[in-house]
């Protein structure tokens, strides 16, 4: 199936006589009528109905019709936007990062990005790793930095980083001093991430704890990390978080303590679509791809 073969068909759906659309077409209408029958062939299906008074489309001849419309307003969108991106004109840039991601990395990576393509419109998202991957697959964002596994043969996945754990406590109500008190916490609050907004996420960290020897009493959840902490500042509970967050956060009134004994870490990935090479998306992965955390 060629590009021809869907504009020919456009052309007979819309006029629906042949010698009208031949006329429009310019070309003679037994090769009209030729590729049309190609067409129904290769796809096994019959898209028009036609006799000596009239040509009309069948069902399967409608829903082909408005898919290949469908089909071309995309490639034109998509046309337009690699030519001006091609161009550095305009363009839109968007980028999904999750929330445990410290946030002067991504500032930083705007700054080197407009620098570069100083005409393109950047955007940022907060977004969970699965409705990335999903965004991703839909073409609703260029750019995404997870926490967890991927599988989609859509995307491209560049390691970032692995990042362990550390416990995130208020030093003013919780009286611990290493990781081997860690079991005396059995029965605090514990904050998490929403099990449905972070399913793998969450599912480590009952299996850190697990290996602690105790099942968490989780009271409070938070779709964002820092809410987390905040929660836990506030004295609502105690939680376990990425240890990229631990480095990052200067708050004298919250404790850290990196969970070393157990082997469990979670990969820090850059996610892009598998076909994309444009040099926007190359830059920021090279830019990020050095700064290993």
């Amino acid at each position: 199936m060629e590009l021809r073969h869907l504009k020919y068909f456009l052309a007979v759906a819309e006029e629906l006589n042949f010698t009208k659309a031949s006329e429009k077409l310019f070309i003679s209408q037994p090769p009209l009528s030729r590729q049309i029958a190609e067409l129904e062939e290769e796809l096994q299906a019959k898209l028009f109905i036609r006799n000596n008074k009239k040509v009309e489309l069948t069902e399967a001849g409608k829903y082909f019709e408005k898919e290949t419309k469908e089909l071309f307003q995309n490639l034109e969108r998509i046309s337009t936007k690699t030519k001006k991106i091609a161009e550095n004109v305009s363009g839109e840039f968007r980028i999904a990062y999750i929330s445990s991601i410290y946030s002067s990395v991504i500032s930083d990576l705007i700054q080197h990005l407009k620098a570069q393509f100083p005409y393109v419109n950047f955007k940022l998202f907060e977004v969970s790793t699965t409705k990335q991957i999903d965004a991703l697959e839909k073409g609703k964002i260029e750019m995404g930095i997870i926490r967890s596994p991927i599988h989609s043969p859509k995307i491209k996945s560049h390691l970032w980083f692995k990042d362990g754990f550390s416990l995130v406590y208020n030093k003013n109500t919780i009286q611990i001093k290493s990781e081997n008190d860690i079991l005396k916490l059995k029965d605090e609050t514990f904050v998490f991430f929403n099990k449905d907004y972070a399913p793998h996420y969450h599912e480590v960290l009952l299996e850190l704890c697990a290996f602690y020897g105790f099942s968490p009493k989780i009271i409070h959840e938070a779709n964002n990390i820092n809410s987390i902490v905040q929660l836990v500042k506030n004295g609502l509970g105690i939680s376990i978080v990425p240890s990229n967050i631990a480095k990052n956060n200067p708050d004298s009134e919250i404790g850290f303590i990196e969970l070393k004994k157990v082997n469990l870490f979670t990969n820090v990935s850059i996610i892009t679509a598998k076909e994309d090479e444009s040099e926007i998306t190359r830059s920021a992965v090279e830019f990020l791809l050095p700064q290993r955390r």
